[in-house]
């Protein structure tokens, strides 16, 4: 019967328990429309061709009704010669697909010898003849609503062959349509003679082989003839590692996910930090009452020269100019007005060291001012020495803010362990984007998981520093505000006024109310106590109210602001005062 060749052929298996392919076969791609070959009385009858000068092989390809093939190799080498051939167990199919065979059952007689091993099937010839025998598992397709034998019946040899024979069958009744195709992989040229007998037998012949090509044979037969058993493996290809999967696109669903609700995350944090900045708790509760006796308490521990910090994130001028007065309230400094021949200065002395009740920031302010053997110094001695080295108490401010637990991290950094999280996804996301792409795949998850770990490093540098307990205080600061603003002098036992006053004053100059606070207390009697003047500023010992104190304190303030600003290494802006 004259050869016939269809379209259809080359289609993919459609059966649900073959894996799709966009084609049957190894060498077959796109194969033209085949022309019915000449009339046998154009070649002869098969048989009468001129008898093989060299190397030949004769096949014999059985479908058996298992769906494996059983191959029967007749190969005759002339003597001195000798000839190899490997039959791989993965031929290309499409550019993203290989077909997967299977080979079994080997065995060989006469002059040759076999090595089967995961990758190919070796044969060596030598002068002679040998018959090689094995079964082929995966050489069945269900193709277009028919099923499709694809096997290359000569190729991988290494030496020319003079002629190739084959025949084919299979246990069906009806006529088979075959395409043969030789020459290089992947070439249309047809076999030299392809025929189907009287008792359904195909039988080709091909003269001239060269080494390395192939005899490809492709044959339709009935649905359901056999059991399908095609089998197609992805080519593992960069471009292939990066196509759009159902693993892939679960991962890029999830990471869908993953950005809404990290969005919805930052944006109620961002809501809920400044929503603390403007919402109040109400007056707090910080004369702490011992009997008779009263006494000051910040909310939650928190400084003076914390408080701007947890406010604002910086760490200001004031931050450090409430922190040396409230050194002085606490008894390691003294602060004095020194009057001379028409000028005014400062005096800060030492009168007790630098202790552990003291944090580090606190240390390093002290030390600044007063460095080790020094006990006393002049503001415009500091001054004139240049400036005062801050750098490391703003930092160490920084530092505290995070140990004390009111910032995630340091409000003037824009790394946290959010940005550490985000570098390591972006990393792990890269490494396996490269690993999967050279291994199983699916290179896009790695691609979802570099795209989340950036998603996190911005949404990082979005999220408020401060932590729920920095919320909570700043709404305790509001309160001590208003505490400042509606204490009344008469409800505080005249022998603790002074006190209370005092270790109030410095949350009042950070906080802005200095004024408010000093005109409340202003007709305070600070020998009240039995010692002249208040026990921490010199220079006004005989005063019996804080009126003349009222107006040199900020004196001090400014002149301290100002030393404190030539640093360089703070903000110098003395804060508003904050609304109640």
């Amino acid at each position: 019967m004259a050869v016939a060749a269809s379209t259809a052929l080359m289609a993919p298996p459609t059966d649900s328990n073959v894996p799709e392919a966009p084609e049957a076969g190894p060498s077959l791609t796109n194969a033209p429309q085949l022309p019915k070959p000449p009339p046998l009385g154009a070649r002869g009858q098969l048989g009468l061709l001129q008898p093989p000068s060299g190397a030949a092989t004769n096949v014999a390809v059985k479908v058996e009704r298992d769906g494996s093939v059983s191959i029967t190799e007749q190969v005759t080498v002339p003597g001195g010669q000798h000839l190899v051939r490997r039959i791989p167990l993965k031929v290309p199919a499409t550019e993203e697909q290989d077909r997967v065979y299977g080979i079994r059952d080997v065995t060989v007689d006469g002059a040759g010898k076999t090595e089967l091993t995961g990758e190919q099937l070796v044969a060596t010839f030598d002068g002679g003849a040998a018959t090689l025998k094995y079964k082929v598992d995966g050489a069945i397709a269900d193709v277009g609503g028919a099923q499709q034998v694809r096997w290359q019946v000569a190729s991988g040899w290494d030496g020319e062959l003079s002629r190739v024979t084959a025949s084919f069958s299979a246990p069906t009744r009806e006529t088979p349509t075959v395409d043969c195709f030789a020459g290089p992989l992947g070439s249309d040229r047809q076999c030299s003679l392809a025929e189907t007998d009287h008792s359904g037998v195909v039988r080709i012949e091909q003269d001239k082989l060269a080494a390395g090509e192939r005899v490809d044979l492709a044959v339709q037969l009935p649905a359901g003839t056999v059991p399908a058993n095609a089998r197609f493996e992805r080519v593992d290809s960069v471009g292939g590692a990066f196509v759009l999967t159902t693993l892939t696109g679960i991962g890029f669903g999830v990471l869908a996910l993953f950005l809404v609700l990290g969005a919805v995350a930052v944006w109620l944090s961002r809501r809920r930090d400044k929503g603390a900045l403007t919402a109040g708790t109400g007056p707090v509760d910080v004369l702490m009452r011992d009997g008779d006796r009263v006494f000051f308490a910040s909310p939650d521990g928190v400084l003076p020269g914390q408080v701007g910090t947890v406010v604002d994130e910086t760490v200001d001028v004031v931050d450090v100019s409430g922190t040396v007065v409230d050194l002085a309230v606490r008894n390691y400094l003294w602060i004095a007005e020194v009057r001379g021949a028409g000028t005014v200065d400062w005096q800060i002395a030492r009168r007790n060291a630098p202790d552990e009740h003291l944090v580090a920031f606190e240390r390093e302010i002290y030390t600044a001012l007063l460095p080790e053997g020094t006990d006393s110094v002049l503001l415009s001695e500091l001054r004139g020495r240049g400036t005062v080295d801050l750098r490391v108490a703003g930092e160490a401010m920084y530092a505290d803010v995070v140990r004390k637990g009111w910032f995630s991290r340091r409000p003037d950094k824009s790394r946290s362990k959010l940005t550490w999280v985000g570098v390591g996804l972006v990393a792990l996301g890269l490494v396996g984007t490269a690993v999967l792409t050279f291994t199983a795949g699916h290179a896009l998850l790695g691609v979802a998981v570099a795209l989340a770990g950036l998603a996190v490093l911005l949404g990082a540098s979005w999220v408020p520093p401060r932590t729920s307990r920095g919320r909570r205080l700043v709404g305790q600061v509001r309160g001590l505000l208003e505490y400042l603003h509606t204490v009344k002098v008469a409800d505080i036992p005249p022998v603790d006024r002074e006190m209370v006053f005092s270790r109030s004053l410095p949350y009042a100059i950070v906080l802005g109310d200095t004024e408010h606070w000093l005109r409340t207390f202003e007709a305070l009697d600070p020998s009240a106590d039995g010692s002249a003047g208040l026990y921490w500023f010199g220079g006004l010992e005989g005063d019996r109210d804080l009126r003349r104190f009222a107006a040199h304190l900020p004196s001090f303030l400014s002149a301290l602001d100002g030393l404190l600003a030539e640093s360089g290494h703070l903000r110098s802006l003395r804060p508003e005062p904050v609304p109640a």
